[in-house]
């Protein structure tokens, strides 16, 4: 295992050569370390090498953990989040990326009232309409976004995906492009700027950024192998 200032010091290097290639501005990608599973002593030591924005999978163990490892750190949801788990969600994450239906974000947008603050959100798409993945199909995207200006506490960023398995990360450019085609397309119906995709993940964070990706959720090239690891995590 690489100790941590060399992992984050790879995976900067690997964003900024394909911010290069595709003649971006480094600044403009953002990296999520997916800390899912991984220990807070492990967290404060990625910390220590300055970087502070992590992604966790499930609201439980964020909410045992992000106490524990203390002030510095900013937290994004980058699992599915269940209806009933959002007044949690609403009052810790900076960031929701799994939003995928009406009723989910009507919740979120009653809790985000409650603690007098605007929740910031991305909307899931299915692209590959895989049924074991979250995410709403490419068609109900422009309802819902349209549904979910209406509501007074969520703010829409952008769109998240999950593509499917590839072999090669070459492979998954087609679902990033049309992911950000897919932005486009809602960004000129609707008026919204939605900056944000949140797509790429250990194995093709680099095609996504070639291709647009604003956030790329990266764990096992930052901490390592898990002993269960999950597709869909980093």
């Amino acid at each position: 295992m690489l100790a941590p200032e060399d992992a984050l010091r790879r995976v900067r290097e690997r964003i900024a050569s394909a911010c290069a290639r595709a003649a971006r501005e480094p600044g403009g990608v953002r990296l999520v370390a997916v800390s899912k599973t991984v220990s807070e002593d492990r967290i404060r030591a990625m910390m220590a090498c300055g970087h502070t924005l992590f992604g966790e999978n499930r609201v439980q163990e964020a909410l045992r953990k992000i106490p524990a490892v203390g002030p510095g750190a900013r937290w994004h949801l980058v699992g599915n989040l269940q209806k009933n788990k959002a007044r949690h969600a609403v009052g810790i994450f900076e960031l929701i990326h799994s939003v995928d239906g009406e009723e989910l974000a009507a919740e979120i947008d009653r809790r985000a009232e409650r603690i007098g603050k605007k929740q910031a959100v991305l909307i899931q798409v299915n692209l590959s309409g895989e049924p074991t993945k979250h995410g709403l199909d490419e068609a109900a995207a422009d309802p819902l976004l349209s549904a979910m200006r209406k509501l007074m506490h969520v703010e829409i960023l952008g769109l998240m995906i999950v593509p499917p398995p590839v072999e090669r990360p070459e492979q998954a450019r087609g679902w990033f492009a049309r992911l950000r085609e897919l932005r486009d397309r809602l960004r000129a119906s609707s008026g919204l700027d939605l900056p944000e995709l949140s797509m790429g993940m250990t194995d093709d964070f680099e095609v996504a950024v070639e291709e647009g990706a604003t956030l790329v959720r990266v764990g096992r090239a930052l901490f390592g192998e898990r002993s269960l690891p999950l597709r869909g995590i980093g």
